[in-house]
């Protein structure tokens, strides 16, 4: 006699595998860089997707002696990155750019503050603002920010340079899709 524990029942994807198919099918074979690919649809598949950690907690590894972890979820067809991370309460990211990447964010559990800065106008050899004497630039504020559970954000380097921050007590999870794939940031 057969039993129902004896049968092997195929699991339906969750929404979140779904998520991950669904922007994969919309990357298709190019990156966010290409004419082809609408920012708007990649927007909007992120915006209806409703966090839920049963789904995505298998990536979500946290390691608190870091400010946060990335997560490979999925490789998008060579074309881009899928992460989840996870930001320590109370630490956050340099500021940074994108290196030419594209980012949506979506933040899965908790809330994490964006600090945007203006693009520095003059850089000296290491990459670092100056002014026009050579001294440092400091740089200026142009946004900031307050993102929370299933907000979605979208960042490149067009838009300056930025810091993301966990200002709460308790781990933010975020998933973060970057293309062409940003493995440095």
């Amino acid at each position: 006699m057969l039993h129902l524990e004896d049968s092997i029942i195929p699991k339906a994807p969750s929404r979140f595998d779904e998520l991950v198919t669904a922007l994969k099918d919309a990357l298709g074979s190019s990156g966010l860089a290409c004419d082809d690919v609408n920012l708007e649809l990649l927007t909007d598949l992120m915006k209806s997707y409703d966090s839920n950690e049963k789904e995505w907690d298998t990536f979500a590894l946290a390691d608190p002696s870091m400010a946060y972890t990335r997560n490979l979820v999925d490789e998008g067809n060579g074309k881009s990155n899928l992460l989840v991370l996870v930001w320590t309460p109370g630490k956050g990211s340099p500021i940074h750019s994108h290196s030419n990447a594209h980012c949506l964010m979506k933040i899965l559990k908790g809330s994490l503050t964006e600090t945007r800065y203006d693009f520095p106008r003059n850089t000296n050899r290491d990459n670092r603002p100056t002014t026009s004497d050579g001294g440092d630039e400091s740089m200026e504020v142009a946004l900031e920010s307050v993102y929370t559970e299933n907000d979605v954000a979208y960042m490149s380097d067009d838009q300056g340079v930025h810091k993301m921050w966990n200002n709460s007590n308790d781990f933010a999870i975020s998933l973060h899709l970057y293309t062409p794939p940003n493995i440095d940031n």
